[in-house]
């Protein structure tokens, strides 16, 4: 079937990511993922929740939310009606795949707090906010080795995401708006470098999946994912362009 910028089934969407791109943050970028846009910040803090302390490590948390016209009808801010349990579900699906990358025992006594700021939205929000969430935290940890306030960078692998599903019978990475509106099956995944998967959300919309038809998800998202990656590498300079 068509895909929009006549993309194939396996193809991601235009991936860009640059680098501080807020100049108060210890860490930031803003990713553009086809024409999702979303900002990320990291703020360090020097005190780690109150349940953390002397537990010997430090902690990451995330905060995510939509701006009112991110997206084609405008939205009321959370702050105005209270957040809603998507956005509560996202935040913590966040912390818990960017913590997956990071020694927290190297960050002892330090709160990382990686906000993700939606400023345009057609789809796969939340595997952008983890992608360039990690850019963020990345450049955060840098930063505080740069400071002396770590010895060591305390990242032990990186981190991306990306959304997959099933439209019409055909399996496809990386789905904007329409195909996610229309997907029978709709999956994420966040995956590390080295292959290995952090979390997986898949969810039949539209009637029951077959086993198969995940496993072909799993390999679409290994092949967006390490490109992704791979992106992030080179816009924190690791990797040449």
């Amino acid at each position: 079937m068509s895909r929009y910028l006549n993309r194939s089934e396996n193809q991601l969407r235009p991936v860009s990511i640059e680098i501080n791109t807020n100049m108060h943050a210890e860490g930031s970028c803003t990713i553009r993922c086809g024409n999702t846009l979303v900002v990320c910040t990291a703020t360090v803090e020097e005190k780690v929740p109150n349940w953390m302390k002397n537990s010997g490590q430090g902690w990451i948390t995330a905060e995510y939310g939509m701006l009112p016209r991110s997206t084609e009808i405008r939205m009321d801010r959370e702050a105005k009606k209270g957040q809603a349990g998507r956005t509560h579900e996202i935040q913590r699906l966040i912390g818990r795949s960017l913590r997956a990358g990071v020694d927290l025992k190297s960050i002892n006594g330090l709160c990382i707090k990686i906000d993700c700021d939606v400023i345009q939205a057609d789809g796969g929000t939340r595997t952008a906010s983890i992608t360039g969430g990690f850019v963020a935290l990345y450049l955060a940890c840098q930063k505080l080795v740069r400071q002396g306030k770590i010895s060591a960078l305390p990242i032990t692998q990186f981190i991306a995401a990306v959304s997959c599903g099933v439209v019409r019978g055909c399996p496809m990475l990386d789905l904007d708006y329409e195909e996610d509106s229309t997907a029978g099956t709709d999956a994420n995944f966040v995956m590390t470098d080295c292959g290995t998967l952090i979390e997986v959300q898949a969810t039949a919309e539209h009637g029951a999946f077959k086993a198969e038809e995940l496993t072909q998800l799993m390999t679409l998202a290994s092949q967006g994912i390490q490109n992704l990656i791979l992106a992030q590498k080179q816009a924190l300079g690791i990797l040449k362009s």
